[in-house]
């Protein structure tokens, strides 16, 4: 659309392209400005195209730092194509331009009448074709041509020449004198152009650098095309770690560099000091100076535009700036600030090792040990990025091999499961190998080559055993409070969960049973309720409900992401709403990768229970990319289950196949028996969905038979309901009693009240009597939270009301027949919306009856648009509600027609009383 292969400057192009326009028919001038890099020469480039292929003449002028010492330099440039044109001046004014261009011999002019002949020379030029006068870097013209120029441009007006000029903000303007004239501020590129420049100069830059270079950019085009260059090869890829300030690149040096290089020496210590300390607190930095500089060597900077004061911290006004303080220093300025800084921070331990680590070269286990220790309260608060950087560092300070490989071995541990930086990880444990020693034999090394050897396509078993054989084989084996033996049966539990087969849990149960004090609550806790909850989780309830009540001030991600796998099953999910939306939040600014992920797991489980199916598809799409372009693509089979799911229960049937033989085809060869339970899933609702009820009852019975709830398959218990309506209407009712009879032998309703809904709705699916059906299913209907789970109860209302109708009772049939359609298709059932519209046609019933326009709304669009009709903005609704902007919008959207309106102020009328 911009027609100049600039990215994301089709606005400033569409005001430069005005400004042309109006230029080559009535003269104007104006002044460009904008940070250094900021794309100023770039769009000067664009115009004067345009300009050209308009028939205009282009005359460039571009100012420099040596000729601006020269006399005259510039406007020698400016009028040297038009020279041609002298004969038409007047003999003075030929004269005065003569000499002042270089040209002839004379006492020096006057500079008025330079002033006049250069105005007339250009009107004289635009006579004949428009013309354009293009300067850029006006700030380093020189004074004699400054002040001609600034002359010239205020007395364009009547003629058909245009006056562009570029200057950068925040730096000395030079000779120019800008007053009174227009001027353009070029912003900085909006974050989604940043991203799409960057993507297409270095399209295979990871996208975790990618996110850190757009941080530092801040939308500045030199900076995205600069920063990349100045990474090495395994830099851009993410196979080394990017440093804490980036460099610069030549060009970034020359602009940045030199603002910093031409401030006092004081004030340039002081940014140095604040620049290897993030936080900017004046009052450390000031202690840190020890009387080398004061608060009043803010100033030049603060002039400069540098730096700006925000109450009793500083900051730099672009993050570029840091990195060009950094780099114009030596090195032993800043290990000098580092120690500096060091010395002021005795009472915060973290900021401390930090930066006795940067100032520390040589080997030192008091710095390396201090450095670990602060990696494990930074793990406690849910730093996992800056706790792998300094156990990183801490093995790299590390005098004995032993030591060094174990923290090595830990970063990489850490690496693996949180980050889902499996290659990283692996060359880590590879440097351990070589180097040889006891760390290769410890828990964190086998723990963190487990999850290695999964994500490289390696089989679940062969990582379980080699786990189990390290496990038995440690001295610690029977110490619960070692953090190296519960890592590695948390991984264990991993590898058990993703095999999917009952045996490989009895490895991870021995190891637990050998802890001398037991195993951790939450370990217990999680697997109580995540592994076999059928068996064991109902008596874990209590443990449950304790946890969950202090879960929303826990800053450890571990502690939530676990207590989210043991609210799954329960169906408590919607109680980690927040903190589970916290860690999608870190996830998209960079945090750990694999927290994000399952997280996004968690919230697409609790969507699709509820009904948000289209929150849960775009929470599946963002786990997809986030798993293959992040984490390694081992857990993407989660995402394509959910993707699968919601194809088949909206009548996407052969979607869901693909997905499903997609997720069947990669988990075979390599074990994941999970991943094949999960698929089996989607394939039991589509079988149900489009009437194939054998292939339903097929599929359902391979994950667990009729009569059995499978050791160790959790997934059967949300399956229980499919495979006794499939195998009724299979006509296999013994084994349909059979396993509603398994149901309450499990009491499996006191699980969680969805489940209680499930069985009793279970139980009247199987009954032979009508009157028996009859009753569990108003029992079903009645039970808590059942306005809770829409598809789930509707399916209910529909095995009712077909049940009601072939027993005759139509008027009982078309109440439950209309509430199920209502809900089909408020979720997009289609398959489920037309077979309950076929039974409520057989009742006689053409259309539903006219219901409550809120009638048509679900739990949350009513919420939502109550919210909404308050006055509350998309993001206020976003936050209060733990859904993202965009998931508002759509519900919104929605919303409008199942109300009959088109504007969100008519909502208030449409809802009618909040009751």
């Amino acid at each position: 659309m911009e027609g100049s292969g600039l990215v994301g400057r089709w606005r400033e192009l569409r005001v430069l392209r005005s400004f042309a326009d109006q230029a080559a028919v009535d003269g104007a001038a104006l002044l460009l400005t904008g940070d250094a890099g900021i794309g100023k020469t770039a769009l000067l480039d664009a115009v004067g195209e345009y300009a050209l292929t308009c028939g205009a003449t282009v005359v460039r002028v571009i100012g420099t730092e040596l000729e601006g010492r020269v006399g005259y330099a510039s406007l020698n440039q400016a009028l040297y194509p038009l020279l041609t044109r002298l004969d038409d001046l007047p003999t003075a004014h030929q004269q005065a331009l003569g000499v002042a261009l270089g040209l002839g011999d004379g006492p020096p002019p006057d500079r008025l009448r330079v002033a006049n002949a250069t105005t007339a020379l250009l009107r004289s030029a635009a006579a004949t074709a428009p013309l354009l006068l293009i300067v850029d870097d006006v700030q380093w013209i020189d004074r004699a041509s400054a002040g001609v120029l600034s002359f010239v441009a205020r007395r364009l007006d009547g003629s058909r020449a245009g006056f562009l000029a570029a200057c950068r903000t925040g730096e000395d303007q030079g000779y120019f004198d800008r007053a009174g004239l227009h001027e353009y501020d070029v912003q900085p590129l909006a974050d989604e152009d940043a991203a799409e420049l960057l993507g297409q100069r270095f399209p295979d830059l990871h996208r975790t650098v990618a996110s850190r270079l757009l941080h530092i950019a801040q939308g500045n085009p030199l900076a995205l095309l600069e920063l990349p260059r100045a990474l090495s090869a395994s830099q851009r890829t993410a196979a080394e770690p990017l440093p804490a300030v980036l460099p610069l690149g030549h060009h970034l040096q020359r602009y940045f560099a030199a603002r910093v290089m031409n401030l006092p020496p004081a004030t340039r210590a002081f940014l140095l000091m604040a620049a290897v300390d993030d936080a900017g607190e004046l009052a450390v930095l000031l202690r840190a100076g020890a009387g080398s500089y004061g608060i009043e060597d803010l100033g030049p900077a603060e002039r400069d535009q540098l730096v700006e004061l925000d109450g009793r911290r500083l900051r730099f006004r672009h993050p570029l700036i840091r990195s060009a303080v950094v780099a114009a220093m030596t090195s032993i300025d800043r290990r000098a600030a580092h120690r500096a800084l060091a010395g002021v921070l005795a009472d915060e331990p973290e900021r401390r090792a930090v930066h006795l680590g940067e100032a520390t070269i040589e080997p030192d286990e008091d710095v390396a040990r201090m450095l670990e220790e602060a990696a494990g309260r930074l793990l406690g608060r849910g730093d996992h990025l800056s706790a792998i950087a300094l156990l990183t560092r801490a093995a790299e300070l590390s005098p004995g091999a032993d030591a060094r490989g174990r923290r090595l071995a830990e970063s990489a541990f850490l690496g693996a499961e949180s980050m889902g930086d499996f290659r990283r990880a692996a060359n880590r444990l590879e440097a351990i190998r070589r180097a040889g020693g006891d760390a290769a034999a410890s828990l964190h090394y086998a723990s963190a080559a487990a999850l290695v050897m999964i994500t490289a396509d390696g089989h679940v078993d062969t990582a379980h055993r080699l786990l189990v054989a390290a496990i038995e084989g440690s001295p610690d084996a029977g110490d619960a409070g070692n953090p190296e033996i519960v890592n590695a049966l948390w991984t264990l539990a991993l590898l058990c969960f993703v095999g999917g087969r009952s045996q490989l849990w009895d490895d991870l149960y021995v190891a637990m049973a050998r802890l001398t004090d037991g195993p951790p609550d939450l370990l217990r806790l999680t697997l109580d309720l995540f592994a076999d909850p059928a068996r064991t989780g109902v008596a874990a309830l209590p443990r449950l409900d304790a946890a969950l009540r202090s879960v929303h001030r826990e800053t450890d991600l571990d502690v939530v992401q676990n207590l989210a796998g043991a609210a799954m099953y329960a169906d408590r999910l919607a109680e980690l709403r927040e903190p589970l939306w916290r860690i999608v939040l870190q996830g998209r600014a960079g945090g750990p990768a694999r927290k994000h992920l399952v997280s996004l797991f968690d919230l697409c489980v609790d969507d699709f229970h509820r009904g948000h199916w289209d929150e849960a598809a775009e929470f599946a799409a963002e786990g997809l990319s986030v798993s293959e372009d992040r984490a390694g693509g081992f857990f993407s089979w989660y995402p394509r289950y959910h993707q699968a799911l919601l194809a088949a229960v909206r009548g996407r049937f052969g979607a869901a196949q693909a997905l499903v033989d997609q997720i069947v085809g990669w988990a075979g060869p390599r074990g994941v028996g999970t991943a094949r339970a999960f698929a089996h899933h989607a394939l039991v609702l589509a079988d149900i969905g489009r009437g194939d009820y054998e292939a339903a009852y097929r599929h359902a019975a391979a994950i667990s038979p009729a009569g059995v709830l499978a050791s160790h398959v959790p997934h059967a218990l949300w399956m229980a309901m499919d495979l006794v309506e499939a195998a009724v209407r299979t006509n296999r009712r013994a084994e349909a009693a059979a396993h509603v009879s398994a149901l309450r032998a499990a009491d499996v309703a006191t699980l969680s009240p969805r489940l209680a809904i499930l069985v009793e709705a279970s139980a009247g699916i199987a009954a032979v009597e009508d009157d028996d059906a009859w009753t569990h299913f108003e029992k079903a209907l009645t039970l808590p939270t059942v306005e809770q789970w829409p598809f789930d109860v509707a399916r209910i209302r529909l095995c009712h009301g077909e049940r009601l109708r072939r027993a005759r009772s139509v008027n009982e049939a078309q109440v439950q027949l209309e509430a199920a359609v209502a809900a089909f298709t408020t979720l997009g059932a289609d398959p489920w919306t037309a077979r309950a519209e076929r039974e409520l046609r057989a009742t006689g019933l053409g259309a539903p009856a006219k219901a409550p326009r809120t009638a048509a709304l679900t739990a949350q669009e009513v919420q939502i648009a109550r919210l909404a009709a308050a006055g509350l903005t998309n993001k206020d609704i976003a936050a209060r509600l733990y859904l993202s902007p965009r998931t508002v919008g759509g519900h919104l959207y929605r919303i409008f027609p199942k109300l009959g309106i088109t504007t969100r102020a008519a909502l208030r009328d449409a809802l009618g009383p909040d009751d």
